[in-house]
């Protein structure tokens, strides 16, 4: 069992930035994938990015790519998302995920969500 706990949401103007935070608690830390999806008003859960076990390889979604920043403190067992350049469209709910997958992590791989932090980017 791993338990998530996202925090570092909220609202922000456009071109501003915010960094998510996912301290996890419970089995060990490097067994999983972590990965940030997020779901805006009235839309799908969608991929954002994620980051594998020991940092070497980040997977990103294309709207998000070059904008935002997955990393991984092992030692610290958290994980983040730098979110740079936010646009309105980024509005939505992040939720943390870890996975047991061995690639970018699909929806139905997840084995544990955080409970989401929502971010608003508005002027």
């Amino acid at each position: 069992q791993v338990q998530l706990v996202d925090s570092g949401g909220g609202l922000v103007q456009p071109g501003g930035s915010l960094r998510l935070s996912c301290a996890a608690a419970g089995r060990t830390f490097t067994t999983y994938i972590m990965a940030w999806f997020r779901q805006g008003p009235g839309e799908e859960r969608e991929f954002v990015a994620a980051i594998s076990r020991h940092g070497g390889t980040t997977w990103y979604e294309d709207s998000v790519n070059g904008r935002f920043t997955i990393s991984r403190d092992n030692a610290k067992n958290t994980a983040y998302l730098q979110m740079n350049s936010l646009k309105p469209e980024d509005t939505a709910v992040y939720y943390c995920a870890a996975s047991s997958s061995w690639y970018k992590p699909r929806l139905s791989e997840v084995s544990y969500w955080g409970q989401g932090t929502q971010v608003t980017v508005s002027s």
